[in-house]
C-alpha cells in the first residue's frame, strides 16, 4: 500500500508539472515568427538584423556594421551576402567610439601593445605581446579601423564574447574572426553603433 501511495504522488506531481508548463508551450507555439510578438522571447532575439541601406549608401567591397548594445557585428559582402556574429564590446561607455570607419589593415597573429591609457590604468600590463601568445588579446586575426588604437579581432577568452569585456575594440570568436578576415577586404566600410 506504500508503494501505491508513493507511485500517486509521484503521478499527481508529473501531472502538476505539465499542466502548468501547458500555457508555455502553446504560447511558443502560436509564435507568428513576426519580431514584435512579445509572446515569445529567445536568446537570439537580442541580435537586431539591421538593414545596412539605413546606414550606407552603397554596399562598395563591403560593410560591418557593429552593433554595441545587441552586442552583435554583421558583415555584408560585395554581393549582399549577409552574416552575423556574437560580439564582446568596451567595457564603458567612455571607451565606446560609434561612428564611421573602414578597414585600413588586416593582420595575421597581430602582436599587441596596450594603448597608453590602457598602460595609464593597468601598468601591471605587458608593454607587447607577440602575435600567437596564448596570453595575446587580439587573437587570431585582426582587422585594423582608421580610428588609432580600435580593431576588430579575434579573443582567446572565449568568455568575454557576449559581454562588456574589452578596452574599445570589438572582439569575436577566433574561429569567426578567421571567416569574417577572408571575406572582408581592405576599404570595406565598417559603422559602430
Amino acid at each position: 500500500m506504500n508503494n501505491n501511495r508513493a507511485i500517486d504522488r509521484r503521478t499527481l506531481l508529473a501531472s502538476a508539472a505539465a499542466l502548468l508548463a501547458t500555457p508555455s508551450i502553446l504560447r511558443a507555439q502560436v509564435n507568428t515568427g513576426v519580431v514584435s510578438d512579445p509572446a515569445v522571447r529567445r536568446n537570439i532575439s537580442s541580435f537586431v538584423a539591421h538593414v545596412w541601406e539605413d546606414h550606407f549608401d552603397e554596399l562598395g567591397k563591403g560593410i560591418i556594421l557593429s552593433d554595441t548594445n545587441t552586442r552583435a557585428l554583421q558583415h555584408w559582402t560585395a554581393d549582399g551576402e549577409m552574416r552575423i556574429y556574437p560580439t564582446s564590446v568596451p567595457l564603458t561607455d567612455e571607451l565606446t567610439r560609434r561612428g564611421y570607419t573602414e578597414v585600413v589593415e588586416k593582420r595575421v597573429n597581430p602582436g599587441w601593445a596596450p594603448t597608453p591609457s590602457m598602460r595609464e590604468r593597468n601598468p601591471e600590463w605587458p608593454a607587447y605581446v607577440q602575435g600567437g601568445d596564448p596570453i595575446n588579446p587580439l587573437g587570431t586575426r585582426a582587422l585594423y579601423l582608421s580610428w588609432q588604437y580600435y580593431r576588430i579581432h579575434g579573443t582567446q577568452d572565449t568568455r568575454k564574447i557576449g559581454r562588456r569585456s574589452s578596452n574599445g575594440c570589438i572582439g569575436l570568436y577566433n574561429e569567426q574572426i578567421e571567416e569574417v578576415y577572408e571575406r572582408v577586404p581592405v576599404g570595406t566600410q565598417v559603422k559602430i553603433i
